[in-house]
């Protein structure tokens, strides 16, 4: 059983809308902090929060059986501080159970100082979050934003960015060193698990195979002009990717010898293991196919062929075109915001390129937000045919065309909306790079459906601490103000 927050206030608690924190500070605690305090002390931005919130207690489990969950509250707290302080779960641990204003702000007292969180209890709840539920939270905050600065049209700014998968380089020998230490280590566990025999020296097993790769990694071309001396290096290399590939031969045969064997009794943990196990075989055969015919065959591999992590499949080679950054390795994003700087909607794209997604992006940012009237949008957006249909959806549509212009085309460049438009556009590079700070560099979080969760979890915590900032930048008005009052009444 999952309640909101605690209605009761314990001995020595201090209430949420009584927490004293800085305006001054310019550290991002106390803006994300502050963020949470307005959106729990406004009774109508708390009632719809809590709403979205009770999606995450299971419905399938009774709630009036067994022990009560975490609160609600804590949760998107804990949520909010993982992705806006960029951190992992191990310095959320220490903050939630050592620092005092986040111990307030989650409903702790001074007479409940023994209470912690355990690593996996952090783990477990954070992570019962949904892109969906954080899209319906993100809506809310953002209107909560556009009430301290009211405004009857919307103008907004769209630009993509890569979010990195949390992957090493991918090498074809490198992959398929992933897949077979994951194979011998899982079949060893499987093995103890069904009672069988054959694996007791798996972590000798493995070591031999990281020597075997790592002697293939340092196998150089020569740069002799000597032909000859060319040839015995090449062949050289050949025969060390085939010893190579022949030990993993080796192991996946004995695997599957493994899997084949009779078990008695087996459990849904041992059927669970091999299939997990097949997986990384199937991973170790297709880079091991690979390998002979690249080094072997001489051929070249289509990248629609090549996979760049066997741990995170979904991730993708991107290269922007950046200085210095040749390529990454993740899944790109694309964000609308807004003036004030809110990110009023976000998409992660998976094998898409911007201009594919421009029409759908902008059309369900307008189904949360009507009053959307003007986005502006680079080059990359443009396609004959979403010049036509955003500008049925728009009064404005900001998107320079590729290419050379006509008459008609340049004169629509050339207004001065258009050129003011196209200047303030640049300034999405600051909420990119904002949210890059504070979570977005890297993503922590396993599988598509973690990435999506952890993106769209850093999109709403940076919206709570935008919309603290300005409640911080209102306060320091109002305290400027009464200081000037009483320096004219003295």
């Amino acid at each position: 059983m999952r309640a909101a927050t605690k209605l009761q206030l314990q001995l020595g608690e201090i209430d949420i809308a009584n927490i004293r924190l800085d305006p001054r500070s310019r550290d991002d605690i106390p803006q994300l902090l502050r963020g949470l305090q307005y959106l729990y002390t406004d009774k109508t931005l708390r009632a719809e929060i809590f709403e979205i919130l009770a999606q995450l207690t299971p419905k399938t489990i009774n709630s009036e059986l067994g022990r009560p969950g975490m609160a609600l509250w804590k949760i998107f707290v804990m949520g909010s501080l993982r992705l806006n302080l960029n951190c992992d779960f191990d310095r959320l641990q220490e903050l939630v159970n050592n620092h005092k204003t986040i111990r307030q702000m989650l409903g702790h007292g001074l007479t409940d100082d023994d209470l912690t969180y355990h690593l996996q209890t952090l783990k477990d709840n954070v992570q019962l979050f949904t892109p969906e539920i954080l899209d319906e939270i993100n809506q809310v905050v953002v209107q909560a934003g556009h009430k301290l600065k009211k405004k009857e049209s919307l103008a907004a700014r769209c630009d993509s960015f890569v979010v990195e998968t949390n992957v090493h380089y991918p090498t074809d020998i490198n992959l398929l060193l992933d897949a077979l230490r994951k194979t011998i280590t899982l079949t060893a566990d499987y093995a103890r698990m069904t009672g069988l025999d054959g694996w007791r020296q798996s972590g000798y097993n493995a070591r031999q195979v990281k020597k075997v790769h790592r002697k293939t990694q340092l196998m150089k071309r020569s740069s002799s002009r000597d032909p000859i001396k060319k040839a015995k290096r090449q062949a050289e290399i050949v025969q060390a990717h085939r010893e190579y590939l022949e030990l993993g031969r080796q192991f996946i045969h004995k695997s599957r010898q493994t899997l084949a064997r009779e078990v008695v009794n087996m459990g849904l943990t041992s059927m669970a293991k091999a299939l997990e196990i097949q997986a990384y075989i199937k991973h170790a055969e297709r880079q091991m196919a690979q390998i002979e015919r690249r080094v072997v065959q001489g051929d070249s591999i289509p990248h629609d062929e090549k996979v760049f992590s066997i741990f995170q499949p979904h991730t993708e080679w991107l290269s922007k075109g950046k200085a210095g950054v040749p390529v990454e390795l993740g899944l790109k994003v694309c964000i609308v915001e807004d003036s004030q700087g809110y990110l009023l909607h976000h998409q992660v794209m998976e094998k898409q390129t911007d201009a594919q997604i421009a029409i759908n992006l902008i059309t369900e940012t307008q189904v949360r937000y009507p009053n959307l009237s003007v986005c502006s949008f680079d080059k990359g957006f443009h396609s004959p045919t979403n010049q036509i249909e955003l500008a049925k959806t728009l009064d404005r549509v900001v998107l320079p065309k590729k290419g050379r212009c006509n008459k008609q085309e340049q004169d629509r460049q050339n207004s001065d909306a258009f050129k003011t438009s196209r200047r303030q556009h640049s300034a999405v590079e600051s909420g990119v790079n904002a949210l890059e700070v504070h979570g977005l560099d890297r993503c922590l979080d396993h599988g598509l459906h973690g990435f999506k969760r952890y993106v769209a979890l850093a999109v709403v915590a940076r919206n709570i601490q935008k919309l603290g900032a300005e409640l911080q930048k209102k306060t320091r008005k109002q305290e400027k103000r009464k200081r000037d009052r009483d320096k004219l009444a003295a």
